[in-house]
């Protein structure tokens, strides 16, 4: 098949801009400026008249939306508006709106904002409709939308322009009303229980209440240097020791750590305080405001994600962590007493350890290893170590565990809770502790806050605290594959690397685009590159191996690892292909899927942090300025997944 039989001819998008700002143009000339409206009066939505058609016939209505669908016929056409709550059809007819305004709604564009009144009724086909008596344009679309939704198939492109995907996509607006409705109704649960909701400093001088590294920026005022909040825990504490029994927050925090399906650096959380209770009644809380939340917002206790069925109506699983080792992991850590013990047991499971853990560490990253991901149906893992714990009060009956709980769905934990900490000796001695881990290169420990001290010393009543991840939450009552689809604007690497002239991603097709196309011109000056290998290979050896074309389907950042990806590839086969490539360094998860990469596909698989790599991606790697430099190897994505490279 030749190129021209094989390719549909694709429309002049430059000129098709052209077209519409000449439109616009003569619009103004004539007095017409669509952008000097400044109002228009919707009286409804267009699922109101959808779902109340029988109280809606024969009204006259009046709705605003972008034009989604033209099909002009003569004296008659049909267009279909977008709004928030869906679409819905007119019938434009020329004896209705008249001459002069029946050819004004012929020049309208797809992607033109206008408003439109008339009466409902059903057409002959038996869809609700509006017969229009007056179109207004209220703002002119001077870009291009995609026909259907070929044009943002791209994730990349739909978290960049998530403006357009929520136009084309009606399930992405959809995911994101619900997002809102979910922390709506939260809100009105926590109310209803005697709550107050307040609101705590971004900009701290001392970010602690979580293991996390923190962004860290500079107050020019003060000429200090401040970092932003990674929880809202000590903040809200404080409040408790005022007085303030019952105090929440749903605010943004930021930690400066990787992005994967599950984590972006900045998220929403939601922490709760209250005096007089402990991690049990944080329990009990959680319970009933999962369940709330579910049948408000989904009218079922029952979700489903990716297929499984989770049931928020029957009582929440409650499993202390040593319970959980020993029945997913077969071993059981009461028999553990030293440290010397517990590194054996991990060399034998071939469980990786630092030398800085201690026993209760080594115990937290079993339960990591082993037990997370069977923990599907609602799950509170209770009594942590206490070395992963330096908030939290000690178990009376065992001072090497505390009175914390995770709670996880879907393999996740969903929500941390303790019986606060509230000893200001003793909470001195685990900040000591984490100073102590800061000095041995741990990035996450806490630092000692003074300030925070001096209020547990006014004294804080018995209190129990659960810190709650929004997005999590969102993620699985929306079936939604990965953070990025429940943040309207998720963190993405800036086009045109760091030069900040290039931060701002100019649209395809915007004048800005159009003046960036020169080809950059790249300095080699200073690049080096490892010799050629001396020592041949013959052509029989080579042969043997099976280069080819995959698909990146899914990548993720591997747990416990700082520089392993894993991919899941299409090689052309009916299998998904799995390979682990050390490349987080250089690379972010999101960025590579739907790339088109090369692999050798035929090494025996090889066993990487407990998974089984089958293949090998290929790079290019060189050194710059000291430093190495990788570029995995990406080719046009014309090329179907499993053609054989010669």
């Amino acid at each position: 098949m030749s190129k021209q039989q094989g390719n549909v001819q694709e429309p002049d998008l430059n000129q098709l801009r052209k077209v519409r700002r000449e439109k616009l143009k003569e619009l103004q000339e004539n007095g017409k400026d669509p952008y000097q409206v400044m109002r228009y009066e919707a009286t409804v939505h267009a699922a109101d008249i959808k779902e109340n058609y029988a109280e809606m016939e024969g009204k006259h209505v009046s709705v605003a939306g972008r034009v989604m669908q033209k099909r002009v016929m003569g004296k008659a056409s049909f267009c279909n508006v977008l709004d928030q709550s869906g679409n819905i059809q007119s019938y434009v007819a020329r004896d209705s709106l008249g001459e002069e305004a029946y050819k004004e709604f012929k020049k309208l564009d797809i992607g033109d904002i206008v408003g439109l009144e008339g009466e409902v009724f059903k057409t002959k086909t038996g869809e609700i409709s509006i017969h229009a008596t007056a179109v207004k344009l209220l703002s002119k679309s001077l870009q291009i939308l995609p026909e259907k939704f070929h044009g943002l198939t791209n994730t990349d492109t739909r978290y960049r322009q998530r403006y357009v995907d929520l136009i084309m996509n009606p399930e992405v607006r959809d995911t994101f009303i619900k997002r809102s409705h979910i922390i709506s109704a939260i809100r009105r649960y926590l109310d209803g229980q005697g709550f107050l909701e307040v609101e705590t400093p971004m900009l701290v001088s001392n970010a602690g209440g979580a293991a996390a590294r923190p962004f860290e920026t500079h107050f020019n005022a003060l000429s200090e240097d401040f970092k932003l909040r990674i929880s809202l825990e000590l903040y809200l504490k404080r409040l408790i020791v005022g007085g303030l029994e019952k105090v929440y927050e749903i605010g943004r925090v930021f930690r400066n750590e990787g992005l994967d399906t599950r984590h972006n650096p900045e998220f929403t959380l939601m922490e709760l305080y209250q005096a007089y209770t402990d991690y049990n009644g944080m329990m009990d809380l959680t319970e009933n405001l999962y369940r709330h939340v579910a049948q408000e917002v989904l009218g079922t206790t029952t979700i489903v994600y990716n297929g499984v069925e989770m049931d928020l109506g029957k009582p929440f699983e409650r499993i202390t962590m040593t319970d959980a080792v020993k029945k997913y992991a077969g071993v059981d850590w009461n028999e553990v007493h030293t440290l010397e013990e517990a590194r054996a047991l991990a060399d034998k499971h071939h469980v990786e350890y630092e030398d800085r853990h201690k026993r209760g560490d080594i115990l937290s990253l079993f339960f990591e290893e082993f037990a997370e991901e069977h923990l599907i149906q609602p799950t509170f893992v209770m009594d942590h170590p206490i070395e992963i714990s330096p908030l939290t009060k000690k178990k009376p009956e065992d001072p090497e565990y505390v009175e914390r709980f995770e709670f996880f769905m879907n393999g996740w934990e969903m929500a941390n809770a303790y019986s606060e900490l509230n000893d200001p000796i003793d909470q001195r001695e685990r900040f000591k502790a984490q100073e102590e881990l800061l000095a041995q290169g741990d990035e996450e420990a806490n630092t000692t806050d003074e300030d925070f001290l001096n209020a547990l010393e006014i004294g804080m009543p018995p209190t129990g605290g659960i810190g709650f991840g929004i997005d999590r939450m969102c993620m699985l009552m929306t079936d939604s594959a990965a953070i990025r689809d429940v943040l309207l604007f998720p963190t993405m690497k800036s086009i045109g690397g760091t030069d900040v002239s290039k931060k701002a991603a100019a649209p395809e097709g915007s004048a800005a685009a159009e003046a960036d196309k020169a080809p950059e011109k790249i300095d080699f000056s200073n690049v080096k590159i490892e010799p050629l290998f001396e020592e041949m290979v013959d052509f029989e050896t080579f042969s043997k191996s099976d280069f080819r074309a995959v698909k990146v389907k899914a990548c993720e950042a591997v747990p416990k690892s700082k520089k392993l990806l894993k991919f899941i590839l299409d090689d052309g086969t009916d299998a998904e292909r799995v390979i682990l490539s050390g490349i987080h360094e250089y690379y972010e998860p999101e960025e590579l899927v739907g790339k088109t990469c090369i692999a050798i596909t035929n090494l025996p698989p090889r066993p990487m942090m407990g998974i089984a790599s089958c293949g090998m991606l290929i790079s290019a790697v060189h050194e710059e300025d000291g430093r190495e430099g990788l570029n995995l190897l990406m080719v046009d994505d014309r090329i179907p997944a499993g053609a054989k490279l010669y």
